[in-house]
């Protein structure tokens, strides 16, 4: 049985995530409270695997949770792209005309702005947790009170739906990365299947240091899918860069990588593992 860390209660989209993506498998759910409490069990547990959001479709990327993965010391094993659904939930008492809250974490309050627009006389109310927010207003038995969540949460927590499918944009989708201690990766996943990577380096503070790093993977075949910059706290003006790449040749990949390191700083590979698939 596979021990999956993930931030948020059962029905929050990162369980859904984990259970996609080790469908067929048996999972132990470990709920915590925030992201950091994901790397502090693995810290703890070696054996523990995380499944952590990094970059929505419509909100962005978490840049937190980047400086988190790097300084984790895990390694990424696997990644997975979940459709986010969201429907509006109370108790089974509660009617549209009887509600006058909605509780649901800020940026599911944020992907259903239209929604919420239309319905001015619902207040919006900021929780933790999109399956949190249902679970306590069932266990409070809140009336008046609603939640944004998946369907899957309201259906756990004994809620009925008042409408699903709420999201402004129907092409909403979060991309999670499985993460777990190094010592467990080729046991996670087979090296030789690989087909992306993601990275992260400094750059010497020189004109043009950037451009000679993407010819490089350019003239080795990496296709470049996205980087993000962030600030170096203390070094004005000088930037870390994560980097996801994707290739179909294992050995020319690591070519690339040998190609850049003379012209990078602090090089790390956070992890090597195969270009997960949209779901619904």
């Amino acid at each position: 049985m596979k021990r999956i860390a993930i931030q948020g209660q059962n029905g929050s989209f990162h369980d859904i995530a984990a259970h996609q993506f080790f469908v067929g498998e048996q999972v132990q759910i470990i709920c915590c409270n925030t992201f950091e409490e994901v790397y502090q069990q693995i810290s703890h547990d070696p054996t523990i695997v995380g499944m952590t959001a990094i970059e929505n479709t419509i909100a962005g990327s978490l840049l937190h949770n980047y400086e988190l993965l790097r300084d984790s010391g895990t390694t990424v094993v696997g990644e997975h792209k979940l459709h986010i659904r969201h429907c509006l939930c109370c108790l089974p008492e509660d009617t549209w005309e009887t509600i006058d809250e909605v509780h649901s974490h800020p940026v599911a309050l944020m992907q259903c702005r239209q929604f919420l627009a239309a319905h001015p006389h619902l207040k919006a109310v900021e929780t933790d947790d999109t399956a949190g927010a249902a679970e306590n207003i069932m266990a409070r038995q809140l009336r008046g009170k609603a939640a944004i969540c998946h369907a899957t949460a309201a259906q756990l927590n004994g809620m009925k739906v008042l409408q699903d499918s709420i999201e402004d944009n129907k092409h909403n989708f979060t991309r999670f990365l499985v993460v777990c201690d190094p010592r467990k990766a080729d046991f996670m996943r087979p090296l030789e299947k690989s087909d992306k990577a993601s990275l992260v380096f400094s750059l010497p503070h020189e004109e043009g240091s950037l451009s000679k790093v993407l010819t490089i993977l350019s003239f080795y075949n990496i296709n470049l899918t996205k980087i993000q910059s962030l600030p170096i706290i203390g070094h004005e003006w000088e930037y870390m860069f994560y980097v996801d790449v994707t290739y179909n040749n294992l050995t020319r990949y690591r070519q690339s990588i040998d190609a850049i390191i003379p012209l990078t700083k602090e090089l790390k590979i956070l992890g090597e593992y195969q270009n997960g698939k949209q779901t619904n």
